[in-house]
């Protein structure tokens, strides 16, 4: 029982996993829909119609973070530097399509919801780092030996 009322961060390092493993995943999948699903050079024909400068490197470009960077938060490498750069990537997104739906649609499309928690996801592993169960702290004990 002390364990669920505890304010201790034994069962911290756990929390941070489980938020890596759900953000990475998502960004993973988003990235790979747009690698296999749609491809992204027509990505960046979409991005064109938006008015998005360079819009193939950017199809190129934004994919690639999404697979990497999901990847990298997943197993917790380089976790605030990517967590910046997806941050930025959600908040393009809002812009860009989701300010358009709305938040919480009730049309039954998705809206700025799952944007703004990806962010505030993100944020979390910006300011708190990847957590003890990470590449990052195996490379950060590795950095403090030598």
């Amino acid at each position: 029982m002390r364990t669920l009322i505890s304010s201790s961060d034994r069962q911290g390092q756990w929390g941070m996993l489980m938020l890596r493993l759900a953000l990475g995943v998502v960004m993973f999948l988003a990235g790979w829909m747009k690698l296999v699903d749609f491809g992204p050079a027509n990505f960046g024909k979409a991005l064109a119609t938006m008015g998005v400068p360079l819009p193939e490197l950017f199809g190129y470009a934004v994919t690639l973070l999404e697979v990497v960077g999901g990847a990298f938060v997943v197993i917790g490498l380089l976790s605030r530097p990517v967590a910046v750069l997806l941050i930025i990537d959600m908040v393009v997104a809002i812009v860009l399509v989701t300010s358009k739906v709305g938040f919480l649609s009730p049309t039954g499309k998705s809206g700025a919801e799952i944007n703004v928690l990806l962010i505030e996801g993100f944020l979390a592993i910006l300011f708190a780092g990847a957590g003890s169960i990470s590449v990052d702290r195996v490379l950060e004990r590795r950095a403090r030996e030598r």
